[in-house]
């Protein structure tokens, strides 16, 4: 057992499926098959229940799920140890699961021209931690959405999205211009887990922090979201530009505050790599110089 097959392993059990995990991990299926596979042999136990839709976590492959994600990080940790001991250049991006492409080939092409030499990590975060590893130390700066708790981070907004309802396309309400929230008061909506940022955790809601939570079923990753808005007729909610499988739609929510997809970083951290990356970043995105300190 290694952090490659619990990586590979780790990445089927977010996505429920090898073909988007392949995907995610920028490999072919056949090999992440192999790999996982043999990892179940290694610990002589299923870890997936395999259907022709997906997958889906066994007991033992949830309990490996939960370990593997701390080794994961905690091997992040490690590495940026040993970087920084070395007197390695190197900056880790945390990006959260629906902005990833937002770190893309125009920013990457525009830092490595200005720092060919420092060596650039990306993590991926599931939708329970809009810091995308900030907090925990496990990245430098992060390519996410607000609001969340921001004490002690700074932020710099790169573009604020009108947000949508997402829903079925067979939907009765999809056929509308633009709707509010009290049209959707009857619907369950998608929530959160116990122990997420309460202040990001409402906002996906459409609720208050510290209120009541609207009823549904309760997510991680985005795919888990739009598969239960196709499967349940759950209401989810998105960027209104933002791509959606066959089968959904997206109708502006006149009343939804819009999302900001902004870089944070700890403001205490004086990394000048972070201050050169945000500015960088700013003139890609072409957004105002909007910068926020909170503590």
């Amino acid at each position: 057992m290694d952090l490659r097959s619990l990586r590979y392993f780790v990445a089927v059990a977010e996505e429920r499926h090898f073909g988007r995990a392949a995907a995610r991990l920028h490999m072919t299926q056949p090999p992440l098959s192999r790999a996982v596979r043999h990892l179940e042999a290694d610990l002589g136990a299923l870890l997936l229940h395999r259907s022709p839709s997906g997958v889906t976590l066994t007991a033992a492959g949830a309990a490996l799920y939960d370990e593997a994600r701390a080794l994961l990080e905690q091997a992040e940790r490690v590495r940026a140890r040993v970087a920084a001991a070395a007197g390695a250049a190197t900056l880790t991006i945390g990006t959260l699961a629906d902005s990833a492409e937002q770190a893309g080939a125009r920013l990457a092409a525009a830092f490595r021209r200005r720092h060919p030499g420092v060596q650039v990590r990306v993590r991926e975060a599931d939708f329970t931690d809009p810091t995308t590893g900030l907090r925990a130390g496990l990245v430098d700066v992060a390519l996410t959405r607000e609001p969340f708790d921001d004490t002690g981070i700074t932020t710099r907004l790169l573009r604020s999205d009108p947000m949508g309802a997402v829903l079925r396309a067979d939907d009765p309400l999809a056929r509308r211009e633009t709707l509010r929230l009290s049209d959707l008061a009857d619907r369950p909506w998608f929530r959160l887990p116990d122990g997420t940022d309460p202040v990001w955790r409402a906002y996906w809601n459409a609720t208050t922090p510290g209120g009541g939570l609207r009823d549904g079923p309760v997510v991680r990753t985005v795919h888990e979201c739009l598969q239960a808005v196709l499967w349940n007729g759950t209401v989810g909610l998105a960027p209104t530009a933002h791509a959606l499988p066959e089968g959904l739609t997206s109708v502006p929510l006149a009343d939804m505050p819009p999302s900001r997809l902004v870089l944070a970083w700890n403001s205490a951290d004086a990394n000048p790599l972070i201050r050169s990356f945000t500015r960088i970043a700013a003139a890609v995105y072409r957004a105002p110089s909007r910068e926020s300190a909170h503590t």
